[in-house]
């Protein structure tokens, strides 16, 4: 069986250029094909790219488009709603420093890094069906063209189309019960500044902010709601509102949320919407057709990892595609991740539980949460952060 040498990628939000750059590295020319009429400008809240995140945009040469849109976070402090600092660690030694990046910088850097090198992007591409022969794929868009290639690589996020299509009886979102808000704001006075994140568990909802040496800042709140209020739903609703509604629920926290929110130019208010996962996505290949990033394995944002995955599976399919063909490098990439991407998901349920406390799992957190930072073993912390990828290493078929 020969190997994949065209790709056609459905999604260009993040997983999608990255993959389209990965596979370049690996020889196969990927087209990218993505559903809205224009970029995706000014869209998304702030984000962290982990350790591991940048490790393998580094792999295919990508991890400088970083550096001017991304500040370093030395530090992450966790506090209670009464100021108490719980806990703090940094990035594990002999790794790159984590790094805070607003989600439309991201965005754009990886769009223009594609673009230079070749990589093609077709706007207005909405995916509405799929053919597969023994030889090719071929995609149907709503616009009345199609195209083809000799795989499919679906990126298009957690509301995926390509994978209904692949697995009609495939698991959408789930809401964990929390709502995503966020604010740029420039580092007011007082406010810790030396590059970290901090992170309060407040008494009625989840807030976090960060400050860094450049002046420059934001922060976001997770607001327990049992509605899972879509983003267009909550963006219809004023800004203002949004925020003196959050300025209640943290009335009683003794940190800065109340200051932040009111510093906050409700025009710039982000509204993210609900905050939502996929425990496990049963069929992630089907023929010649993938699934990488949300589309494949969506963890809520709780876990700091989202695009730090989606880069991570990008590359290890596109070695996989580079040394085997398809159906068996879908296989080994589906073996090398399913179990780490998986664990990340489940860990993020156990955070966003953690954020949504009641009276007495607060006061029994805050109770142990100090000697579990004080005490536990480093790996325990680190697995998540000190991921590699060997790209000179040969891709091994799936036992």
């Amino acid at each position: 069986m020969n190997k994949a040498r065209t790709a056609m990628i459905v999604g260009g939000g993040i997983a999608g250029p990255v993959a389209a750059l990965a596979l370049r590295k690996a020889g196969i020319e990927a087209t990218v094909y993505e559903a809205y009429d224009t970029v995706a400008s000014g869209v998304g809240g702030g984000l962290s790219i982990a350790p591991n995140g940048v490790n393998a945009l580094a792999v295919i040469g990508a991890d400088t488009v970083l550096r001017d849109i991304g500040n370093p976070i030395e530090t992450m402090a966790m506090h209670n709603w009464k100021g108490k600092k719980l806990g703090e660690f940094g990035s594990p030694a002999g790794l790159p420093p984590q790094r805070f990046v607003w989600r439309s910088e991201l965005y754009r850097v990886l769009y223009e890094e594609a673009s230079r090198r070749g990589v093609h992007i077709e706007h207005g591409k909405r995916l509405t069906g799929l053919d597969q022969t023994p030889d090719a794929v071929t995609a149907h868009f709503a616009d009345g063209s199609s195209a083809s290639a000799d795989i499919l690589i679906g990126a298009d996020g957690i509301r995926s189309t390509v994978r209904g299509l692949i697995d009609p009886s495939a698991p959408g979102p789930r809401y964990v019960g929390l709502l995503g808000f966020g604010g740029a704001v420039a580092n007011p006075d007082g406010a810790p500044g030396g590059n970290s994140m901090h992170f309060t568990f407040g008494k009625r909802a989840f807030f976090g902010h960060a400050f860094f040496d450049d002046g420059t800042g934001g922060w976001f709140s997770n607001l327990p709601s049992k509605e899972p209020l879509s983003a267009a739903e909550c963006k219809a609703r004023d800004p203002q509102q949004w925020i003196d509604e959050l300025c209640e629920q943290y009335a009683d926290d003794r940190y800065l949320a109340v200051d932040l929110l009111r510093r906050t130019d409700p025009a710039d208010l982000l509204c993210t919407g609900p905050l939502e996962d996929i425990p496990t996505v049963p069929t992630w290949s089907s023929g010649r057709v993938v699934l990488i990033g949300d589309a494949a394995h969506a963890t809520s944002p709780s876990s700091g990892q989202g695009a730090s995955l989606a880069c991570e599976s990008a590359v290890v399919l596109a070695k996989a595609l580079r040394d085997l063909p398809h159906q068996q490098a879908f296989a080994s990439y589906e073996d090398q991740r399913r179990d780490r991407v998986e664990r990340v998901i489940a860990q993020a349920a156990k955070t966003n539980n953690d954020k949504a406390a009641g009276p007495v799992a607060r006061v029994l957190r805050d109770a142990l949460m100090p000697v579990v930072l004080k005490f536990a073993k480093p790996e325990k912390f680190t697995w998540q952060f000190d991921y590699r990828v060997d790209w000179d290493e040969p891709a091994k078929a799936a036992v």
